[in-house]
């Protein structure tokens, strides 16, 4: 089996060990290369959004409300709760015709380090508005509204809302939708569970359809590429990694270690899962990726090299360690 594994180094020690399942998957729906298991079944968590965002276009959600480019990259984000989010998401409730108490989202502090400490400032709670997922909770509410659907319970499992998300996370992954285990994401929404690989076949699928500029598709990459910041916000390695790639890859994080990646111009999806469900190791798992597939120069993964090869601190501030990721890809030939 080939090595995927992000080594977290002290000194000179290899303290800690973060392994890693790989798939690259290409548009035609096979696996060209794998590091770890890419039969791991995992949540996709928020690596989704993406395909979440398939019905505002396909139903008309985004032309009913009026939703810019800007707002629907919003509806594919896990944002960072700065001013710009914040002020995003009440522009589209208000098209929408809501309040934020509607958001199924529970409040939490900003993502984003620098909009925590404004609003811990500004001695200001957090509300639902600033929850990573608020953009994707209004484009569920828009569509429920489109439809006539219950405003309330969106968020339920049994609502035609997440029964749509069901549906098309299926179909991007040539999956049944009862195939597909689910449970309760963080945000209140429901989560789908599915091999890394079919997650790769996903995002390979949406990228092709991308490329051949089918309506949907085209316009949510395009939103995300044109609006990285957006997508996550400052400093985040979606904004960050979209910008250096000029419109290469869009790329999305999950939770508890999932990161997804498109190549539209190669028809590539990338997924990932790192098994103990680190964050701090899917970064630079990711980037490590791309730089051995060549899809990002040596010069690209320079000007990211604070997700790449991420330093450790400790409390005074001090470099005392750094993240180093072992990827060896194998080809897979089928």
């Amino acid at each position: 089996m080939a090595q995927a594994v992000i080594e977290v180094r002290r000194g000179e020690v290899v303290e800690s060990l973060h392994r890693v399942h790989i798939a690259v998957v290409d548009g035609a729906g096979r696996l060209r290369a794998h590091a770890g298991d890419p039969a791991f079944v995992a949540f996709a968590r928020s690596a989704i959004k993406p395909l979440q965002a398939v019905p505002l276009i396909e139903d008309g959600v985004v032309e009913r409300f009026g939703f810019n480019e800007a707002e629907l990259a919003l509806c594919c984000a896990s944002h960072s709760g700065e001013a710009r989010h914040v002020d995003a998401v009440t522009g589209m409730l208000r098209k929408v015709g809501v309040s934020g108490e509607a958001l199924a989202c529970g409040p939490h502090p900003p993502m984003g380090k620098q909009a925590a400490q404004l609003l811990a400032d500004q001695k200001l709670e957090p509300t639902r508005l600033h929850n990573n997922c608020s953009g994707k909770h209004t484009g569920m509410l828009a569509l429920a509204r489109l439809h006539g659907w219950p405003l309330t319970g969106y968020h339920e499992f049994d609502h035609p809302v997440q029964q749509r998300m069901l549906r098309e996370l299926a179909r991007w992954a040539e999956m049944q939708p009862d195939d597909l285990a689910v449970a309760v994401d963080g945000c209140g929404v429901i989560t789908f569970a599915l091999p890394v690989e079919k997650l790769g076949l996903a995002f390979a699928r949406f990228a092709a359809a991308a490329r051949r500029g089918d309506d949907a598709p085209t316009r949510i990459v395009q939103a995300m590429m044109r609006n990285p910041e957006y997508v996550a916000g400052t400093d985040r390695l979606c904004t960050e990694l979209m910008r250096v790639a000029r419109g290469r890859i869009f790329a999305k994080v999950g939770a508890e270690g999932v990161y997804c990646a498109g190549i539209p111009g190669a028809e590539l999806g990338i997924a990932l899962k790192v098994e103990d469900g680190a964050t701090r190791a899917a970064e630079p798992a990711l980037i490590a990726v791309l730089k051995a597939l060549a899809i990002l120069s040596d010069d690209e993964v320079a000007d990211l090299a604070r997700f790449a090869d991420p330093d450790i601190t400790n409390t005074r501030g001090e470099q005392v360690g750094v993240l180093r990721a072992q990827i060896q890809l194998e080809a897979s030939h089928e």
